[in-house]
């Protein structure tokens, strides 16, 4: 049994964790064992992390106490001889659906040697999810600096939900090394052996404590792969277990695309980094104000902000002309943590064509204190 220090409030304890239990699945280690190799040899090496909220480390006091970073820091610490390169593309609030489309441009653009996979808790747990999850995985693992893959799936630590079920099928389907908090860390707060507050404050992110916790999990996963011997070879990418509609998913914005403009403003500001992720799109308050978006593509989805000053417009989204199966997009956000990216799909497994998507006002004026952002839109080609 692995053991982890714990420290909570004044004191140090020590807790056991079953952190075996944590890997949810063996998984291949074939690019594994050769990326360890290449750090024994004292390369030059990216570790990259793609995820949500957890992953950017929200909730951790410092971006350094974050299970990415510290994640990052046991490669660094295990192979002295090496010199590693840390890139953290997690964005708070953002699902698979979302990192379908900037997987390439966040991550992959950095030429990652490793890769961890994170959305177990910001995916529900459906067959669309599942889809978009392994749209992600396909793009990442086909990516031609061959990054050995490894999936994490977080947990809400008062209920257990997440959406390992789904994505724990992808996983397996290409018999990637999967690790879960759901089967390690959640079973020791159900039983009260690890208090809830002394690791995260609501119940879904980590405090330092909590980031802790689940880098250990993840790193027990990685030096049982060093210390043991694996006769795994490369495998061949297996045929897609879903409809595979988003694996060649793209972004559309201000910054590459010029829609029909009626009402809306391009916003002009600079954005400072992937987590400024209310840049680059359109704006408009007034009733009426319209985008017009011609797209060759078989998936579509809205990418718009949600606000917690109310009230805010609200908007249709109408493919080719059906306003009888318009989407409604509402602005009003009923939370108060903050506004949210939101990620609307309004053509889900639809013909492969040039499809009119307008984006259309229906409530809204200057006096509202809140504007209708369109950022991007969202698209595929199955």
């Amino acid at each position: 049994m692995y053991r982890y220090n714990l420290k909570r409030e004044a004191d140090r304890t020590v807790k056991a964790l079953e952190y075996e239990r944590g890997i949810s699945n063996t998984g291949n280690w074939y690019r594994m064992k050769r990326l360890f190799e290449r750090a024994k040899a004292g390369e030059e090496l990216t570790i990259g992390f793609l995820g949500g909220s957890i992953t950017q480390g929200c909730l951790a006091t410092k971006p350094e106490l974050c299970y990415a970073y510290r994640v990052y820091e046991w490669w660094v610490k295990t192979f002295p001889q090496a010199t590693f390169h840390y890139v953290n593309a997690g964005i708070g609030g953002t699902t698979s659906h979302f990192a379908s489309a900037r997987v390439e441009a966040d991550l992959l653009s950095h030429h990652v040697d490793f890769a961890i996979v994170e959305f177990s808790v910001n995916d529900d747990s459906t067959e669309f999810f599942r889809e978009t999850y392994e749209g992600v995985v396909r793009h990442v693992w086909q990516d031609p600096c061959k990054p050995a893959v490894m999936l994490v799936h977080n947990v809400y630590y008062n209920t257990g939900a997440n959406a390992q079920i789904m994505h724990a099928q992808i996983g397996r389907h290409y018999d990637l090394p999967s690790v879960s908090m759901q089967s390690s860390i959640y079973p020791e707060v159900v039983a009260g052996r690890i208090p809830n507050r002394a690791i995260t404050q609501d119940d879904l992110h980590p405090n330092d404590n909590g980031h802790e916790l689940v880098a250990s999990v993840i790193i027990y996963a990685l030096e049982q792969m060093l210390e043991n011997p694996s006769a795994d070879s490369e495998v061949s990418l297996p045929a897609p277990l879903t409809e595979n509609a988003y694996e060649k998913a793209f972004r559309l914005d201000n910054r590459n695309y010029e829609p029909v403009c009626d009402g809306f403003t391009k916003d002009e500001r600079t954005q400072t980094d992937i987590t400024d992720c209310f840049k680059n799109g359109w704006s408009a308050t007034s009733q009426g104000a319209k985008l017009i978006f011609t797209v060759e593509a078989s998936e579509l989805a809205v990418q718009y902000r949600r606000c917690v000053s109310k009230p805010a417009p609200v908007a249709l989204a109408i493919v080719d002309g059906d306003e009888a199966n318009a989407v409604r997009l509402d602005a009003n956000f009923d939370e108060d943590w903050g506004d949210k990216l939101e990620l609307t799909p309004v053509l889900i497994h639809g013909e492969k064509k040039s499809h009119t998507l307008e984006i259309r006002l229906v409530s809204g004026d200057a006096s509202m204190p809140s504007t209708f952002d369109v950022i991007s839109v969202i698209g595929s080609v199955k």
